[in-house]
Order: C-alpha cells, then sequence, then structure tokens
C-alpha cells in the first residue's frame, strides 16, 4: 500500500486564470493594453508629424518642385533665401506683427480679467461672450468679415470718418492693413483671458488684506502683490501666444484677399512659405523656410526660458 502525502496548502489553492496585477507577466499585460490604446495615436505622430518632419528636412536641401524627384543641391536654399527680398520682408513683417500684437493681447487679457475676476451679476455671462471669439477668430468666415469692417467705406471707414479721422479703408492701405490684422488677434483675448482668471483665483485673499491694513492702494496691490504671484502664469501666456504669432497664416491670407498685400504689406512668413511651395512648386525652398522658422521659435522660446529667471516668480523660490 502506497502512502500519499498531503500536498501543501500552496499547491492545493487554484491558480489564477489572468496574471496577478504587480507581476512581471501582468505588467507586461497592462503595457501592452496601454500600447495598444495609444497606438492611434502614435500612428498619427509617426505618418503626420514626425515623417513629414523628416521629410522637409531632407527636401529643405534638394530641389524639389512635386512633380520630378528631389535633387541635392546642399544649402544653395538657405543661401537664396537670405538673398531674397521677399524673404527679407516676410521676416520684417512678422517680428512687427508679433511685437505689437503679442503685448497688446496679453494686456487687454490680463486687464479684463482682472475686471471679472470680481464677483458681479452676470459674471458667467460676461466671460463666455469675452471668450466666444477665441472660439471663432481662426475660422474663415470671420477673416471674410474682418476684411469687409475695414474695407473703404465700411463701418471702420464711416466711423474715424465721423470722428474726424483718416478717411479709407484699412484693408487696401499698405500702411494699415498690418493693423487690421492686431486688431482681429487683440480681439481673440479670451484664451489668455481664461488663464488669467485661473491664476488670479490661486493668489490668497489674506496678501491683499495685509497690504490694505498697510495702506497700500490698487495700484501698489497690483505692482507689488499680483503681478508677482502672476508670473507664472503670465510667462505661460507670452510663451504660448508668442508661438501662435510666429504661426500666423489664415487671417493674413484672408483679410489679404490671397495676396499677402498690398504692397507685400500682409506678406507674413507662413504666407511667403506658402506662395513659394504651392503656387510656385518651390517645395525644397518652402522646407527651408519652414525649418528656418522653427529654429526662430525655438530661438525665441530658448530666450524666454532665460529671461523667466529674472522676473518670474515660484511659490517654491519663496520657501
Amino acid at each position: 500500500m502506497t502512502l500519499v502525502k498531503d500536498s501543501p496548502p500552496e499547491a492545493q489553492r487554484a491558480r489564477p486564470a489572468h496574471p496577478v496585477a504587480g507581476t512581471r507577466p501582468g505588467r507586461r499585460r497592462e503595457n501592452l493594453a496601454g500600447y495598444l490604446f495609444m497606438s492611434p495615436w502614435i500612428a498619427g505622430f509617426l505618418l503626420l508629424t514626425a515623417g513629414p518632419m523628416v521629410a522637409s528636412l531632407y527636401f529643405a536641401f534638394t530641389d524639389y518642385d512635386l512633380f520630378d524627384s528631389p535633387r541635392w543641391i546642399g544649402f544653395d536654399n538657405f543661401t537664396t533665401m537670405f538673398d531674397d527680398p521677399r524673404w527679407r520682408k516676410s521676416v520684417e513683417v512678422t517680428a512687427e506683427y508679433v511685437v505689437i500684437g503679442t503685448p497688446l493681447k496679453l494686456l487687454l487679457a490680463l486687464g479684463v480679467a482682472l475686471l471679472l475676476a470680481r464677483s458681479r451679476r452676470g459674471q458667467a455671462f460676461y466671460r463666455a461672450a469675452f471668450y466666444a471669439p477665441s472660439l471663432i477668430g481662426a475660422s474663415v468666415s470671420v477673416g471674410f468679415v474682418w476684411r469687409a469692417l475695414f474695407s473703404d467705406d465700411a463701418v471702420v471707414d464711416r466711423v474715424q470718418t465721423f470722428l474726424g479721422f483718416r478717411s479709407g479703408g484699412w484693408v487696401g492701405d499698405p500702411e494699415w492693413v498690418l493693423y487690421s490684422l492686431v486688431a482681429l488677434t487683440v480681439w481673440q483675448f479670451g484664451a489668455p483671458m481664461v488663464i488669467f482668471l485661473a491664476g488670479l483665483k490661486q493668489v490668497p485673499r489674506e496678501l491683499y488684506e495685509a497690504a490694505e491694513v498697510d495702506g497700500a492702494g490698487p495700484l501698489r496691490r497690483f505692482w507689488s502683490i499680483t503681478l508677482p504671484m502672476l508670473s507664472p502664469v503670465l510667462f505661460f501666456n507670452v510663451l504660448l501666444e508668442t508661438i501662435h504669432s510666429f504661426q500666423i497664416f489664415g487671417s493674413a491670407y484672408v483679410v489679404s484677399n490671397a495676396t499677402c498685400g498690398p504692397a507685400d504689406a500682409t506678406l507674413v512668413y507662413t504666407c511667403y512659405l506658402y506662395q513659394k511651395g504651392f503656387k510656385e512648386s518651390q517645395m525644397g525652398f518652402a522646407s527651408a523656410m519652414a525649418w528656418m522658422l522653427l529654429l526662430a521659435v525655438a530661438l525665441v522660446t530658448a530666450v524666454l526660458f532665460w529671461s523667466q529667471k529674472r522676473w518670474v516668480h515660484y511659490e517654491e523660490d519663496a520657501r
């Protein structure tokens, strides 16, 4: 008669049907599920972003007209670009647009945010109303409406004539057409305004109460409390809006009636890039322009990050 030893309790337990979370097979299974959920985004990034970027980097060093095979020419596109007076004009127009439009937009957004931060009747309605232009401002239809408003003998022209200012539409005047684009971007101040509102909600009320006890006025409280506490949010908005300003295309193209003019007055960088790439079929030159724009935005971003050490105050620094 053979004696059978009892199995230990661990051996008698039923094995789990699926890998236990936290074990190596369980982690492998979780990672696989995560990659499967991310696969649409990964495929889109590789096919629609990373792939075209690598291709454009190659085209930047070639003579490519969209119809024939690319021909390697080295740095000829870049040397031709620097010698092109219209390219230099596009840089000047874009720089002027960024330097004028971005600060005005942020100043208006901060001013309206300070007004809406106070409790008042209909506050939710005003916030939604001021934010709405940011949702529709980039549309082509708004560009057509804006061109109609600033055309000769249109609403803006009649108002300024009634007030005794110069007459004539902004759209047809090379000296004023760029300012119509600036007015359009300033009108879309809703997005940075919401971010400023969120930052204002994080400022402790005790700081304002202590300042009032010390006799500080509204201007002093804004300069010594609001602005330093809001500096991280201000830095974020400056960085974001500056990058967006460099990428302006739709409004300039529509307001100028697809001419980027008159007299190249609205020849922003992306508009000239579009003309070179799709109207003149110089895709190699356009690719070189695109990479120069990327380098310029990267340089401006690096300067902003370097400068934040001097004027951005974080709570961790005060501890």
